[in-house]
């Protein structure tokens, strides 16, 4: 029988209904009264068919007819809220600003699968976890590996041996031995105890990542935890139920504990979940409305949820593909700028970067090489200005390799660090199935990803700080010898003068924001935890630079593409004017002044969506595997004893020899 799960001012029922082609009207009215049927003075209503009400679902607030049939509003077990005239919605179902939520306005439940073993899962792969691409499921060798663990557990406290977390207290009590049959009582205790975290939620995104990475590194197999739990947590994954997890309140040192353990309190039933279908709700009312039943704990299993940096490694995870994507980008917008001023290519001249052969920086001189080409890629733009006087270009322009380039080696050290977190035990006690014994250790602490993140912040950064000064360059007359702030009729237009001033705060805050968190450490837990990471605010903060990062690069394109329509008809090259096209199809050029911030919000979403990068990708891609000679253009900035021989001519010289 279908069945809707209504909330009314402080309660959550059940409400069946034999007869679909009931009215909204009449579910309303039989959720009060049932409400009414257990207060003894009704609950303050008087006649239930009197009461002025109205009915919105639960997810997204979207206030329903009251005259519309249930079988054409709703689905089975969804969620709504009566609202009663003159009183206000529950605070509980209004959901707080949650970053990234987009992905959800269109959720679609997934069909495929990622396998699951402890070892192979990547950062792209978590990412792509957290936007609900994949379900998962535990490979053999995992479910063997579990078990495995599992009955040793099962032996200690078959054996009355005493272990740490199994059938001692935690922390400061690690003294303290409880009796077998506290030993369920100890690990729920555990979880509730330390659900203490403050702030708003992570979003479902963040939260199907934390979950996702903590199935992943219980399915190594040392941890103890039952296959029956485990199971629980990934079908409440594939069934996208997802924890109410504050972002505040981890350390980063025994574990990620707060946060981790709100992710475990919505699995038990307690607390608040999230779902596609009911939005914010009390978590067993969401477990129950897709058919999941609450974990019950066993000995050792609250620990197993909660030891571990999922917290910072998920949110590092993030970090790290974000930061690809938009360093990548940022080459192309630093190059769109370039032809914009009117900059030359010499200073990406292979041989200058062999002779300081860093990966990142060779591999961005590459890609403005592949993107500026003139002989590859005709620009009429540069030949307008190949016999000028200039000598050399401007550091923000002529050092984008060095600079973006070291921003590039130090997403691939941090990469590499995050991915061996991803896959790493990080629980205590481990649980040595092979060797028949648990062993104390310190893999929960959060040094690793915290110091790597930091790292990433600052490293990142610099691709923000050095676009602002380009920006700064494209809105000063003196500078681009354009319209000065890109717009014509100034004074009447002030057009991209505060755009600018948005771009000189963000650098600003990232300033302050990437000073390193895990320089910090505050001794908790009775100086048990004396010395701990702060990796969780590391990761929050490098993705808020990142964020700014983005924000800054999207002002720059949207500076360097206006900067295009003053050099009309001139074009520039075949790739760089896709780009142009990609951004036009977003934000038309700046005739006037008008409202700048969706302009900026658009473009920002190109470069999340990496659509930047997209365009750009298969031209830099062509002229990596053709091995197109380099175009080394004569120009009086740089000195030579004889004019060089085109690419072309040389091309056929060597082909006839």
């Amino acid at each position: 029988m279908p069945r809707f799960t209504v909330h009314v001012r402080d309660e959550w029922l059940t409400v069946p209904c034999r007869d679909l082609s009931c009215t909204v009207q009449w579910l309303g009215l039989e959720a009060l009264k049932r409400y009414i049927k257990n207060k003894p003075d009704n609950g303050g209503i008087g006649s239930v068919q009197e009461t002025s009400f109205y009915v919105r679902r639960c997810q997204g607030q979207g206030l329903l007819d009251a005259d519309d049939t249930l079988e054409d509003t709703l689905e089975d077990n969804d969620f709504v809220e009566i609202v009663i005239n003159g009183e206000t919605m529950s605070p509980d179902l209004i959901s707080p600003h949650l970053d990234g939520s987009h992905f959800y306005s269109k959720y679609q439940e997934p069909v495929e699968y990622i396998s699951m073993d402890g070892k192979g899962l990547t950062t792209t792969d978590l990412v792509n976890l957290g936007k609900g691409l994949y379900k998962i499921k535990l490979t053999a060798d995992a479910e063997s590996k579990v078990k495995q663990a599992r009955e040793l557990v099962d032996n200690i406290v078959k054996d009355h041996k005493v272990v740490y977390g199994i059938t001692t207290g935690f922390g400061k009590f690690s003294q303290t031995i409880i009796p077998n049959n506290k030993l369920i009582e100890l690990q729920e205790n555990v979880i509730r105890s330390c659900s203490a975290g403050v702030g708003k939620p992570l979003s479902p995104e963040r939260s199907r990542m934390l979950l996702a990475l903590r199935i992943n590194v219980l399915a190594k197999g040392y941890s103890g935890i039952s296959l029956d739990t485990l199971h629980q947590m990934i079908e409440a994954f594939n069934a996208s139920c997802l924890s109410y997890v504050p972002e505040k309140g981890t350390v980063g040192a025994s574990g990620d504990l707060a946060p981790l353990s709100h992710l475990a309190l919505g699995l038990m039933g307690e607390g608040k979940m999230w779902s596609p279908k009911s939005g914010w709700a009390d978590a067993k009312y969401v477990l129950e409305a897709h058919g999941l039943k609450p974990i019950s704990l066993k000995p050792k299993e609250g620990l197993a949820l909660i030891n571990g940096t999922q917290m910072i490694t998920s949110l590092g995870s993030e970090a790290v593909e974000r930061a690809l994507a938009i360093a990548r980008q940022a080459d192309i917008i630093a190059a769109l700028t370039l032809e914009v001023l009117k900059g030359t290519t010499k200073a990406f001249d292979s041989d200058i970067h062999e002779l300081r052969p860093h990966p990142g920086q060779k591999e961005v001189a590459f890609r403005f090489r592949s993107l500026l080409d003139s002989d590859h890629h005709p620009s009429e733009i540069a030949e307008s200005h190949r016999f000028c006087d200039r000598v050399q270009d401007a550091y923000t322009l002529r050092c984008c390799p060095q600079v973006h380039g070291v921003v590039n080696d130090t997403i691939a050290f941090v990469k590499n660090i995050i991915d061996t977190e991803i896959n790493s035990a990080t629980d205590n006690p481990m649980v040595f199935a092979e060797r028949g014994e648990t062993i104390s250790g310190g893999n929960f602490h959060g040094e690793y990803p915290a110091k790597a993140l930091d790292y990433l912040a600052i490293g990142v950064h610099e691709l923000a700080a050095i676009s602002e000064r380009r920006i700064e360059r494209l809105c000063n007359p003196s500078l681009s010898e354009l319209p000065a702030f890109l717009v014509c009729e100034g004074g009447l237009n002030s057009g991209f003068m505060i755009a600018h001033c948005t771009a000189a705060s963000l650098v600003s805050e990232n300033k302050v924001l990437c000073h390193p968190s895990s320089v910090d450490s505050l001794s908790t837990s009775a100086a048990t935890e004396d010395h701990v990471s702060m990796g969780g605010w590391a990761a929050r903060k490098a993705l808020k630079v990142i964020e700014h990062v983005e924000q800054v690069l999207s002002i720059e394109l949207l500076a360097a593409c206006q900067g295009i329509e003053f050099l009309r008809p001139l074009r520039t090259t075949t790739p760089l004017e896709k780009v142009y096209d990609l951004v036009r199809s977003v934000a038309k050029p700046w005739i006037k002044d008008r409202f700048m911030a969706p302009d900026i919000e658009a473009v920002h979403r190109l470069l999340l969506d990496q659509k930047i990068w997209k365009v750009a990708h298969p031209y830099i891609e062509k002229y990596r595997m053709e091995h197109i000679p380099e175009s080394r253009p004569v120009s009086p900035t740089a000195f030579v004893l004889d004019s060089p021989v085109s690419p072309r001519k040389r091309l056929r010289n060597e082909c006839d020899h």
